[in-house]
């Protein structure tokens, strides 16, 4: 991979930005390369947790503004090519949307300018920690566009709307201290290598629970968060009898009495429909 780097510890996957240099912005190698990593965990089911953390200055810039003039091309003349504009975003979309549809929870590491597309994507992941120097700012608007692959749709589920339109309309720079007091991030460190290291532990103790316990909790929270309650109280009884174990649940207290590491399957292994 030439975007990232990924390695796997105590069944914690660390997925880091590896273009410093171009502050690591996203063009369409980003969004393959990112595709194609988040597909091979969700499949491989060994991981327990993802970090997502960065390298150099800034978390990301965003998208890399010379791939509107070349790889990517924005035909505004006719009907035709305005329309595959639809499905251009809608892969692009449908990238970021595997974070939160992956079968483990991911955690954001986040230092320095998390900027136009990067909020599209920090704000699909489950939890989010940044440095003290962080940034947030909605950039689309500043050259002109719609912020287009999931801000406006998610942000607005995690910090107040009127906040969300101010950023949006503004293109104003949000702060982590502010971030924090909205709740947009989790905690604040005072550096980069505080932040992954505690990124890395929230990870670990995820790891420690029941694989399958986590995958029902986080399709609980999303659904709840889309969904009315009633809807949501019946999705929950549907998916706590899929997975309920009494054998996890001995397991998980016998290690809490006796101070250990509990025992849990990983994950059933996928693979695509046509391979099988």
């Amino acid at each position: 991979m030439h975007c990232f780097s990924l390695t796997q510890q105590d069944q914690v996957a660390h997925l880091v930005l590896n273009r410093p240099e171009a502050m690591n912005t996203m063009h369409p190698g980003f969004w393959r390369e990112l595709d194609e990593v988040l597909t091979q965990l969700h499949r491989d089911g060994q991981a327990r947790a993802l970090v997502i953390s960065s390298t150099g200055k800034h978390f990301s810039a965003g998208m890399a503004l010379e791939t509107f003039g070349g790889a990517i091309a924005m035909d505004d003349r006719t009907p035709e090519g305005r329309s595959a504009m639809f499905d251009l975003l809608t892969g692009m979309q449908a990238t970021f949307t595997k974070l939160e549809t992956l079968r483990i929870p991911v955690i954001a590491a986040i230092q320095g300018g998390c900027i136009g597309g990067a909020v599209d994507m920090v704000t699909a992941c489950c939890i989010r920690y940044a440095t003290a120097d962080a940034f947030f700012c909605i950039q689309e608007i500043n050259i002109g566009m719609v912020a287009d692959v999931g801000t406006l749709q998610r942000l607005p589920k995690l910090i107040p709307l009127g906040v969300v339109k101010e950023l949006a309309y503004t293109g104003r720079r949000l702060p982590a201290a502010k971030a924090l007091a909205y709740g947009l991030v989790n905690e604040v460190f005072d550096s980069q290598e505080a932040m992954v290291a505690a990124a890395l532990q929230c990870a670990r103790e995820i790891a420690a629970k029941p694989p399958v316990a986590i995958w029902g909790t986080k399709h609980v929270i999303h659904y709840a968060r889309d969904h009315s309650v009633d809807d949501a109280l019946r999705q929950m009884g549907w998916v706590q009898g899929a997975i309920w174990s009494n054998e996890h649940v001995r397991e998980a207290v016998t290690a809490m009495k006796q101070k250990r590491a509990g025992a849990f399957p990983d994950l059933a292994k996928l693979g695509p429909f046509r391979d099988l």
